[in-house]
């Protein structure tokens, strides 16, 4: 029987480039798995962190085998790519860090043994992902197990799956569960149970067992409201003994889409409403713990979502174990992301592979993601044939979940590329990187209007949020908490008022590591979180969403954080599930209001307040006060940008360009576009690789040259500070104005 050995403890790391054979001798530290050489660097901005070859050593006894047994190591995850040496015998290269990849050491082993691993995580063109809006930490940062199995076993060698895969058909209260497994070597029989149904025998024919059982009166795998999961075991069987064995849980549940009514689960409407995850942490990295993925997942729960993305590569198998038993339905997908690499087309077939193959049982998972805003940088002939391929090979690997694809918002609706997958949703950040709110409205309604018979949801939405900024006058671009309230209060409504949205994802759950950001107060971090990066503060979103989406009854104060308030006025908001709650300032009932999930009051400011909410059973307090001038702690560093547009060195000449006037007026003088478009790569830089390379689209275009470059530099949000602000003003104002020329609408890179 096989034998699985985790291996974490006692390795050597080398933080420098230093050959297979020089591993054990040269300078290093002594490390346990998970480990990440990202874990500080990776965080802290400039777009500067270590990315490179490093080495991990270890030494290790020969373990004790019977005759004909194989041993393998199972690595969970390395990235991107990993080289594993065994007493100096290079046995494999793999490329992908967010699979599961083994390599069988067995011809290899001496009694005494050294194992050497090269990680390399840094640039080339071939292995995804390349440019992305998070950090790609370097390290073996998932597990290490040695499995000894014997000669005669399940499958080890395809693409890391446990050899065995299984399917469920429901029929009203009966399911026909198929079970296939994959033999390596010599066996008769491969005996299947399912635990409280019962067992078969299947024979073995050139390497495959194949077999089905009835389960009447099936406990349906039912989402949130019932996770109900069966466990089904394969015994490989020679000369009438068990020689091997794997388990996989699974379970039995309908699913389908409608292009009017979006999501169906076992037969009824069931509107998908949900999160995206990234699985770093804050001084971790990705070299994160079960217990970190544990409370994640309470997290998420708490909120009441019944969907995640898991984006935007593979997670770890125990993050799917949690979906499948919390009931999560999941959107699984590879890191094909942003830039199109035509050198890297086998490595999204193989990471395709290794994808499904790993993850084929898991009923909380119930689309593959081929790829995310991949048309960022443009779409060539070589990008839509790379993802025919990818199309074409998942349902070749399994017909029982479509594809889907998560579109950047710049994609014109009518592309090929929109319509490649079985069903399509588009990353939409109208609100915060560009134009109002309501024009996610306008897009969707646009899209269904023109397509109706196509299925469509919200991948993406967001706005960041540092806890520390607040405003008692929140709009796009500050940063506040009070903006992105403001912001997912559209969003939701949004969603709820289009029941064809098949799923909405919020982007994100938690704030994450982008090493090339520098924005919103913090550098290194995108801040769209609805909790922070170290996951002890819950932004005033999150309870937004819990009042929409959780039956747990609660009532929240908003604006904890904003104490020292001074303005005379100030609005007290509540969030809450109840349909009554009761605002009381310093023991005094203030009002009683009823309503739906979110309710404001007016408060006048004198002096201390402690103010309380009552609903039900549940309460919050918090307390403020009434100050003179406001707290500068509140806003963004540079952002009084906003507030000195009308000074006396903003001016404005008749004849000559100043920030005022819209950038379709100033692209009429070349002169003045270049001084814009020195400005706004200024501006992108601060938003990492990934803002430096977006090509817009001309609808986008013609979107953004509707704005004046005054409302440009509101949006971006203080990353463009007042000197310079000034410069462009002046160096506009040198510029004569140019008449009557029209200003073709290209695919431009000018976006911020």
């Amino acid at each position: 029987m096989r034998k699985t050995i985790l291996i974490n403890e006692n390795w050597k790391f080398v933080k420098e480039n230093v050959g297979a054979a020089e591993v054990f001798t040269a300078p290093g530290e002594k490390v346990n798995i998970p480990h990440t050489w990202n874990a500080i660097d990776g965080q802290d901005g400039g777009n500067d962190y270590y990315r490179g070859t490093c080495w991990y050593g270890k030494t290790f006894s020969k373990p004790e085998l019977n005759n004909g047994d194989q041993v393998y190591l199972e690595f969970r995850g390395a990235n991107s790519t990993a080289e594993v040496w065994v007493n100096n015998h290079k046995l494999c290269t793999h490329d992908g860090g967010y699979s599961t990849f083994r390599i069988n050491i067995t011809d290899a082993l001496k009694e005494e043994n050294e194992l050497v691993v090269s990680v390399d995580n840094g640039p080339n063109d071939r292995v995804y992902p390349q440019m992305a809006d998070f950090t790609f930490y370097g390290g073996i940062y998932r597990d290490v197990y040695m499995v000894i199995v014997p000669n005669s076993h399940f499958d080890m060698d395809y693409f890391g799956g446990n050899g065995l895969q299984i399917t469920s058909e429901v029929n009203e209260k009966t399911a026909v569960v198929a079970l296939k497994s994959f033999v390596s070597g010599e066996a008769e029989v491969v005996r299947y149970t399912i635990e409280g149904v019962g067992s078969i025998e299947v024979p073995v024919k050139d390497g495959v067992a194949s077999g089905s059982m009835i389960v009447s009166e099936v406990h349906l795998w039912d989402g949130v409201e019932d996770p109900y999961l069966y466990l089904a075991k394969a015994e490989l069987i020679k000369n009438g003994h068990v020689i091997d064995q794997v388990d996989s849980r699974f379970g039995c549940r309908t699913f389908s889409f409608d292009k009017d009514k979006g999501f169906f689960l076992n037969g009824r409407s069931f509107p998908l409403r949900g999160v995206s995850r990234h699985q770093d942490r804050i001084g971790v990295g990705n070299a994160i713990t079960k217990e970190m993925m544990q409370e994640d997942m309470e997290l998420i729960k708490e909120i009441g979502a019944n969907t995640i993305r898991l984006a935007h590569y593979q997670h770890d198998q125990y993050f799917y174990d949690l979906c499948d038993e919390y009931g999560m339905i999941v959107w699984a997908e590879i890191p094909y992301i942003t830039e199109h690499m035509p050198n890297g087309r086998e490595n999204t077939i193989s990471q395709m592979k290794e994808l499904i193959a790993q993850n084929f049982n898991h009923p909380s998972i119930i689309c593959w993601g081929l790829s995310n805003e991949i048309s960022v940088t443009g779409v060539t002939d070589d990008l839509m044939e790379n993802h025919k391929i990818l199309n074409d090979l998942a349902h070749k690997l399994d017909h029982t979940r479509p594809t889907t694809m998560a579109h950047a918002f710049m994609l014109e609706i009518d592309e090929p590329l929109v319509f490649l997958p079985d069903v399509m949703s588009y990353n939409l950040y109208y609100g915060w990187y560009l134009g109002d709110v309501t024009d996610n409205d306008v897009f969707f309604d646009d899209f269904h209007k023109k397509y109706p018979d196509k299925i469509i949801g919200l991948a993406e939405y967001g706005a960041d949020a540092n806890p520390r900024l607040q405003s008692a006058m929140p709009e796009k671009g500050d940063y506040t908490e009070q903006y992105q309230c403001v912001y997912h209060e559209h969003l939701i409504k949004m969603s709820a008022e289009r029941p064809y949205l098949w799923s909405t994802h919020v982007w994100n759950m938690f704030d994450f590591a982008a090493d090339g950001r520098d924005e919103g107060g913090k550098n290194g971090i995108n801040q769209k979180g609805l909790v922070t990066f170290d996951r002890k503060y819950k932004k005033d979103a999150f309870y937004l969403y819990k009042a929409n989406w959780s039956k747990e009854p609660f009532v929240h104060l908003c604006g904890r954080n904003y104490i020292e308030r001074h303005e005379e006025e100030t609005e007290v908001k509540v969030y809450s599930n109840y349909d009554t709650v009761e605002l009381y300032n310093n023991g005094e009932l203030v009002e009683k209001q009823s309503g739906e999930k979110v309710f404001k009051f007016k408060l006048k400011l004198q002096g201390n307040h402690r103010i309380e909410v009552k609903a039900g059973n549940c309460s919050d307090e918090i307390t403020i006060c009434k100050v003179q001038e406001p707290n500068k702690a509140y806003q963004l560093e540079g952002r009084e940008v906003i507030n000195w547009f009308d000074e006396p060195d903003m001016n404005c000449p008749e004849g000559y360009y100043s920030i005022k006037d819209v950038m379709a007026d100033i692209r009429k003088s070349p002169e003045a576009a270049k001084i814009l478009d020195d400005m706004i790569f200024y501006a992108k830089s601060k938003r990492g690789d990934v803002a430096k390379k977006v090509k817009q689209s001309k609808s986008m275009a013609k979107a953004m040259n509707a704005m004046t470059v005054e409302a440009l530099i509101k949006q971006a949000g203080g990353s463009i500070p007042k000197s310079m602000v000034v410069e462009v003003n002046k160096s506009l104002n040198r510029v004569k104005k140019v008449n009557d020329i029209v200003v073709e609408l290209k695919e431009e890179n000018f976006s911020i």
